[in-house]
């Protein structure tokens, strides 16, 4: 493996029209912490990059919506983004943006000088134009008919009833959501990366040179290497963003893709604006990019391709993505607002960042898709944090001051088991190392979890309140190794919980936090004085949790009720039609399901004149058909009889969908007597 002088370290960069959510975190934010503070401690020169990524046409049409400048957007969220990262513990080198003036200079030197040197190709095409509001297009901008399902309200890009992604060349009857106008298409002249000039060497620089990437990485590369990479736009028809420095350009601003991950350079320019090309284009410093599963293209391919024409850039050495974090069992989602929002968490749970990171860790989505629920959040607080390291440093702590005013007492003759847990403090440095150096995040904090084990059991077992009574050499030895410990979760767990780890550090009164010290039996000398106790987490009690997930079960039920679109009336009928329908009241005098089937249930119903057998599709939103006995439905009377699995069914009862896809029975408001008409 290279030695490197210096780890540069990046984080994808939030988009600046919305908050920060624990998909984020966990994706990007909070691994990438980790490995930045697990740096410093062993004294490795790092410099920690992010900011926030504030141009493109999300933003315009946010601005657009609310009356306000797009400006206006990305200071409201930029301001929320960094404080949230701030109060949360996130220790950024520098926390930026992609709006500031050194970005535009630096994104339009970048250009200019992929430009000059003839690595763009010009390309001329057709897209809508909105003659009353004179200018092009976005795709979002363009609204029409799903040539699928019909929805009269799908966007040129995708239709969000049915999923399926379009082009606005899709659309029928297409619309300017600018000025409701029928758009036209006019040619264009845009810039492109031509990616498919680089295929070559990125093939052999991931294939070859990169197969320690992570598996989901190196899956996601080589299978678009192996479509085979096309040229990708550079430039776009647009009033906010960077303008695109070449003469006739004119109302076109660099495509936020490429204006994005130059936010790296132009934020290292900002805090080392004296030295930034030592953390740029010198070989002995080493890149590593923490981003979403989601942005493994841009920062494996199209980044390096960019970084390489240029040519005097360094390649990222590695890019640990992670693939996505789910919340109570359903994707995150901004638009639908399913998350847990990072500055709401703070207010809601004060002082408890390091519970979300512990969580946040223990659950991150390294290898596949995990999930985020406030029930396991609530678990490991109580069970692993408070039940295993807090009560064991409690215990140490507490025990010490009980029996020797606080100070470390001396460490007398060993036993076996003292040598045993000694030795597993000494192995603890090398495993949490191992796991760090490779970026797996959760193994490396379940090892540490698994020292403050040792340090329970190990309590546990020796029993000193019991000693004490009887043998205080051995009970001084006992609670010296306890102490050992609790020093060494101190540094193991500082990347992980920086704020409890300084909250131990400082009842432990260590002044230092070097990684090398992690593994050593002598952190903590006799005679040392330690503060009196606190507990470093406290119990999380089901109130709070429960107001959590009332909070999602109220926004699930606003996003069905936003997305419910009655079907289409059909076509009208004569009124003589409906009069044939002879729509009656009958109670439900028994209901059950019928065998072998999902979806049918028998009902025998009091018509008032003797009384009738029908069959209903209705078992799946009514599981229990017990609940139903003695409630009344209306019912198509003179529906003509039909077997369904080999009943008589002599009727059709009616319902009607909910926003939620479940049916409901049509019912009276009041009871009526059975067989009564409905008119």
């Amino acid at each position: 493996m290279k030695d490197f002088k210096r780890t540069l370290v990046t984080t994808a960069l939030p988009y600046a029209n919305g908050p920060v959510h624990i998909g984020h975190l966990a994706g990007v934010y909070v691994p990438a912490d980790v490995y930045v503070r697990y740096l410093r401690n062993k004294g490795e020169d790092v410099l920690f990059i992010g900011g926030s990524d504030e141009h493109g046409v999300p933003i315009t049409i946010m601005a657009r919506k609310e009356g306000v400048t797009p400006q206006d957007i990305v200071d409201r969220y930029h301001r929320i983004i960094k404080k949230s990262f701030e109060e949360f513990g996130i220790s950024f080198d520098v926390y930026s943006r992609t709006s500031s003036e050194i970005h535009r200079r630096t994104a339009s030197e970048f250009f200019r000088t992929l430009y000059d040197k003839g690595e763009f190709v010009e390309k001329t095409s057709e897209q809508y134009y909105d003659e009353e509001a004179h200018q092009f297009l976005a795709d979002r901008y363009i609204t029409g008919t799903c040539p699928h399902c019909k929805n009269p309200n799908a966007y040129g890009d995708q239709c969000e009833a049915c999923g399926t992604s379009l082009s606005p060349l899709d659309l029928i009857d297409p619309k300017s959501a600018i000025s409701g106008s029928k758009p036209v298409l006019r040619e264009t002249k845009h810039w492109y990366l031509p990616l498919d000039k680089h295929e070559a060497w990125l093939r052999k620089w991931i294939l070859e040179d990169h197969k320690e990437w992570k598996a989901n990485v190196y899956g996601q590369c080589k299978s678009w290497l192996d479509m085979g990479l096309q040229p990708r736009a550079v430039s776009r028809d647009l009033d906010w963003g960077i303008p695109v420095p070449v003469e006739g350009a004119e109302g076109k601003v660099l495509y936020v893709w490429f204006d994005a991950p130059i936010g790296y350079i132009s934020n290292t320019k900002e805090i080392r604006p004296d030295d930034w090309e030592t953390w740029w284009k010198d070989k002995s410093t080493r890149m590593i990019h923490f981003i979403g599963k989601d942005n493994i293209v841009f920062h494996c391919i199209v980044f390096p391709a960019m970084l390489k024409a240029e040519g005097s850039y360094i390649l990222p050495d590695n890019v640990p993505a992670n693939e996505f974090l789910n919340l109570e069992g359903d994707k995150i989602s901004t638009s639908r607002n399913w998350a847990v929002w990072l500055h709401e968490y703070l207010a809601d749970f004060p002082g408890k960042q390091d519970v979300l990171r512990y969580v946040l860790t223990a659950n991150a989505p390294e290898t596949k898709d995990n999930d985020f629920t406030w029930k396991d959040f609530q678990t490991r607080n109580n069970s692993e944090l408070v039940a295993i390291y807090g009560n064991f440093i409690n215990r140490a702590l507490v025990l010490t001051h009980k029996y020797f005013d606080g100070k470390v007492p001396p460490l007398g003759e060993l036993t076996n088991y003292d040598r045993e847990t000694l030795d597993a403090i000494r192995a603890s440095k090398p495993a949490i190392e191992t796991m760090l150096d490779n970026f797996r995040f959760r193994d490396a904090q379940r090892e540490a979890m698994n020292l403050a084990r040792v340090g329970n059991k190990y309590l546990a077992d020796t029993e000193p309140w019991k000693l004490a009574k009887s043998d205080m050499g051995r009970t001084a030895t006992i609670l010296h190794i306890a102490l050992q410990i609790a020093a060494n979760l101190a540094i193991a767990f500082d990347p992980f919980l920086p704020f409890s780890s300084g909250k131990l550090r400082k009842m432990l009164g260590m002044k230092e936090k070097n990684w090398e010290m992690l593994g050593h039996i002598d952190l903590l000398h006799t005679d040392d004085e330690t503060e009196k106790p606190e507990l470093l987490f406290e119990k999380i009690e089901d109130e709070p949790i429960q107001a959590q997930i009332q909070r999602l079960l109220e926004t699930k039920k606003a996003n069905e009720a936003a997305a419910f679109k009655p079907e289409p009336v059909g076509e009208n009928i004569p009124y003589e039609e409906w009069e044939k329908c002879d729509l009656r009241v009958g109670t439900v005098l028994e209901c059950a399901k019928v065998p072998k089937t999902d979806k049918l249930l028998q009902f025998r119903i009091d018509d008032g004149m003797g009384g009738r057998t029908i069959v209903s599709g209705i078992a799946q939103s009514y599981p229990d058909p017990a609940e139903l006995v003695g409630k009344q439905v209306v019912f198509i009377a003179n529906f003509e009889p039909r077997k369904l699995r080999g009943i008589m069914s002599e009727g059709m009862i009616l319902s009607a969908v909910d926003a939620d896809g479940k049916l409901r029975l049509v019912r009276p408001e009041t009871p009526v007597k059975p067989g009564c008409k409905v008119g």
